[in-house]
C-alpha cells in the first residue's frame, strides 16, 4: 500500500458499524453545527452548564469504550503494547468530548426554548 486512501477507511468502518457509521457522522455534523450555532447565539460559555455535561462526557467515554469492544474482534485484555493504550485512551477521550459537547448543546437550546 504505497498511498493512504480516505475511502478505505470508510469502507472498514463501514464493515465495522454498519448503519451505525452514519447514524454517528450525521450525529457529530448536526451536533458540531448546532454547538456553533449555540455559541454564536450566546456569546460564551456558561460554566454551569459545561461542567454538568462533563459528568455526562465521562458515560459516554465508557459507552465509546464499549462500542469498540463490541465491533472489534478483540476485547480489553488483548490490549498488550502502548499503542493499544494509547488508542484505548484516544477512543475514550472521542467519546467524551463528543458526549460533552452534544450534551451541552442539547441543554442549551432546551434552556433557550424554555426561556423564550
Amino acid at each position: 500500500m504505497q498511498s493512504l486512501d480516505p475511502l478505505v477507511f470508510i469502507a472498514v468502518f463501514q464493515e465495522m458499524l454498519g448503519p451505525l457509521l452514519w447514524i454517528l457522522l450525521a450525529t457529530i455534523l448536526i451536533g458540531g453545527v448546532a454547538f456553533i450555532a449555540l455559541l454564536i447565539k450566546e456569546k460564551h460559555l456558561v460554566s454551569r452548564r459545561f461542567v454538568g455535561s462533563q459528568f455526562i462526557g465521562v458515560v459516554g467515554g465508557a459507552l465509546a469504550l464499549v462500542l469498540m469492544a463490541k465491533v472489534s474482534s478483540s476485547g480489553f485484555t488483548d490490549a498488550a503494547g502502548p499503542i493499544d493504550w494509547l488508542l484505548i485512551a484516544g477512543v475514550f477521550g472521542a467519546g467524551l468530548i463528543g458526549t460533552t459537547l452534544l450534551s451541552y448543546t442539547v441543554v442549551g437550546w432546551l434552556n433557550q426554548r424554555q426561556s423564550a
